[in-house]
């Protein structure tokens, strides 16, 4: 038998593809997406944490940490952000129990610790700022500016999802969508808490104590 025959018949051999939709887990996308987007802001933050080790003790002849930090004031705002994560946890015990008014209220809580948190905030930058403290005094100032500025941007982001949120449960319900965006965001509102617990730590507390 002639083999280049028995290959070319068997070439001409019509080729199925499975074209049949698998699916993806509800909201699988989603939450890949999400988890990728988290990935790339803690690369932000360890650049901004690396520029703070090395430019921290920049001072310029200027003022240093124990100079400008009021460390009662920086622990209430920690505290403030603490609590907003308590708040958003009970927000999402709310929403698995199907209590949309009771979800609203603990988000609404939680945009309340928010805000306290940015308006001490930014009663600290005012301060520090009518004390000469500016960003081009020094290069530690301008790495401590860059880093809690970017932080506290988070938080003001975070805010403005908090509020569309409330307003979407408000209209459409605890539906599915809605329980994935609150997810997204608790893991968004509960990442700036543990990059606030590292700034307190680095920039504060140890900036105080050397």
């Amino acid at each position: 038998m002639n083999m280049n025959a028995v290959g070319a018949s068997e070439s001409a051999k019509p080729v199925f593809f499975d074209l049949e939709d698998k699916g993806h887990p509800d909201g699988h996308s989603t939450y890949l997406g999400f988890w990728i987007y988290l990935m790339s802001d803690c690369l932000i933050f360890a650049a901004l944490f690396a520029t703070f080790g090395v430019l921290g003790s920049s001072f310029a002849a200027g003022p240093a940490p124990k100079d400008l930090f009021d460390l009662n004031l920086v622990l209430l705002n920690t505290f403030m952000l603490l609590f907003s994560s308590i708040t958003f946890g009970f927000a999402m015990i709310s929403a698995d129990r199907n209590q949309v008014t009771a979800t609203r209220i603990w988000l609404a809580v939680t945009a309340l610790f928010g805000l306290a948190f940015l308006g001490i905030e930014l009663y600290e930058f005012h301060h520090l700022m009518e004390l000469g403290a500016t960003p081009q005094r020094s290069a530690f100032l301008s790495a401590f500016y860059a880093l809690v500025g970017t932080h506290g941007l988070h938080v003001f982001f975070g805010l403005v999802w908090i509020i569309v949120l409330i307003t979407q449960i408000g209209q459409h319900g605890l539906i599915g969508a809605n329980r994935r965006r609150m997810m997204c965001l608790s893991m968004f509102w509960h990442f700036l808490d543990v990059v606030w617990i590292g700034v307190f730590t680095v920039v504060y507390l140890l900036g105080v104590i050397q």
